[in-house]
Formats: structure tokens, sequence, C-alpha cells
């Protein structure tokens, strides 16, 4: 569903809510039905100020289902996070440009390239949604701090 096109979608959200993608049940992989194997792109520019060049910039997502690949102006924010119900960040100052615009790029994949996380959060009486489910934002603090 309204694949393979650039357009809007809001964050958080589940992008089967939004029109694109199926529909998964945790207890389809016991069953016949097929488990849809889908993957989603999303961008976003943002600027920073100047002002933060001396401080740590981190870039934080509350919730993603499920293997995540963040990448701050084309260059990998880190490892690509596996694991959809828990919060992880990244340290981004170093691949910010200051003043200017800057370009997020996030590649989701809804079932993981792990089968143990995919076992764990998917042997479930439930929906399996794929998305930006959570909260993405950027925390900034002092270069030292606790």
């Amino acid at each position: 569903m309204n694949s393979k096109k650039w357009t809007k979608i809001g964050v958080p959200s589940c992008w089967e809510l939004q029109g694109f993608g199926n529909y998964n049940y945790g207890f389809d992989y016991k069953t016949d039905k097929k488990t849809h194997d889908e993957h989603g792109l999303y961008k976003h520019e943002f600027s920073v100020p100047k002002e933060w060049k001396s401080k740590d910039v981190k870039i934080v997502f509350e919730g993603v289902m499920t293997d995540t690949e963040v990448k701050i102006n084309g260059k990998p924010a880190g490892e690509i996070h596996q694991g959809s119900f828990y919060e992880f960040k990244y340290d981004i100052s170093k691949l910010l440009k200051y003043g200017e615009q800057n370009l997020l790029e996030i590649k989701v994949n809804k079932v993981s390239s792990n089968t143990s996380i995919n076992f764990a959060e998917r042997n479930a009486d439930f929906w399996i949604f794929g998305g930006i489910y959570r909260p993405v934002y950027l925390k900034v603090s002092p270069q030292k701090n606790i």
C-alpha cells in the first residue's frame, strides 16, 4: 500500500495505520499466513544552532519496530539497532553541520535479521506493527555531563 513513493508520515506512528505496508499478527508464523518482511525509509531535514558545536548531541529513539539503521548527512550514526521495545540513542555530535541543514535518514526493517529477537518479540497474541512508534528527539548536554 502506497509504497515506492515519498510522502509524509506522522512520527510517532505505525506505518500500517498511515496506509502503508501489511498487517502481521504475532501468531502468524505458526500458521500458513505470510509474515510480511517489510522496510520503511524515513528522511527529515533539520538544522541545529552553531552554539551546539561545543555540546554533546544525541539522537534519541524511544521505540522503533524493529531493526533500525540511522544516518546523519549520509554517514552511519552507529551500529544497526535491533529490538523494538526500549529506548536507544546515538551520539551524533561529530556528524552534524552546525548552523546548516542536516539530513536524517532512517531505514526500519519490520522483521529483525536476528531470529532470537523475532522469536522473543513476535511469539505473542498481538498485532505486529512497523515504524517509528514512539518519539524521536535530540538531547543536548554539556560535553562533560553525568
